[in-house]
């Protein structure tokens, strides 16, 4: 399990991308099909990967720990916020249990994504073993709680700050491609704009089907 407690923590995209196309097994699929099937069951429409969280969107009742001098938030409890939070699906907290002893598989960040007063939150939740992201979910402190402000829940995604920009990478399948070969992976570049995220540009890696081939990049849209 990995992490990440850094102002804008994590080395860079690269990271994200080696993680999630490393850890493309069977368990992404199951992951899949639990959520779509959580989402049909409520009548939901999938998740909402970009825009302002709704004004029902703070996190209930987990208060915000006031920032240190520096405006940097004093580290939260991820599991909390993530449990306490209405908008992650069910199925994410149903499988968000611990892998050894009380350590859960999620990675956190802290950095500045919306020139807020404090850090604002990044936080992964990933599967035991195969660290398979199934939700990227990013927080802010207002007014005394911690607000949704983002989040993807169709796995294999993984999110993280870059820059100051919010950086989702997703693994792409084909029709016929087996679960441990994607044809590719989209790497979306979000930047907080007039109260929101919005996607500023996306890459698209396809990679070659060749033995010991290498990606393709397509052009950015």
């Amino acid at each position: 399990m990995r992490g990440l407690t850094g102002r804008d923590a994590g080395p860079g995209p690269s990271r994200a991308r080696d993680t999630v196309k490393a850890a493309i097994t069977a368990t992404a699929v199951f992951a899949a099909l639990a959520l779509s099937a959580s989402a049909c069951g409520t009548g939901g429409t999938g998740a909402r990967d970009e825009g302002p969280a709704h004004s029902g969107s703070v996190a209930g009742a987990v208060p915000s720990p006031s920032p240190d001098p520096t405006g940097r938030a004093q580290r939260m409890d991820p599991v909390r916020l993530i449990k306490d939070d209405p908008q992650v699906s069910a199925a994410v907290k149903r499988g968000l249990k611990p892998c050894v002893a009380d350590e859960y598989p999620v990675d956190v960040s802290y950095g500045d994504l919306t020139s807020g007063s404090a850090d604002d939150i990044v936080i992964n939740v990933l599967t035991c073993g195969d660290a398979v992201g199934v939700g990227a979910y990013v927080y802010r402190e207002q007014g005394g709680r911690y607000e949704n402000l983002f989040k993807a829940e169709e796995p294999p995604v993984y999110a993280e700050i870059d820059r100051g920009d919010l950086v989702v990478t997703k693994q792409v399948y084909a029709r016929g491609d087996p679960v441990s070969s994607p044809s590719g992976e989209d790497v979306i570049t979000y930047r907080w704009s007039a109260g929101r995220f919005t996607k500023e540009f996306s890459t698209r890696n396809e990679y070659s089907k060749t033995v010991g081939g290498g990606a393709t990049v397509a052009p950015g849209r």
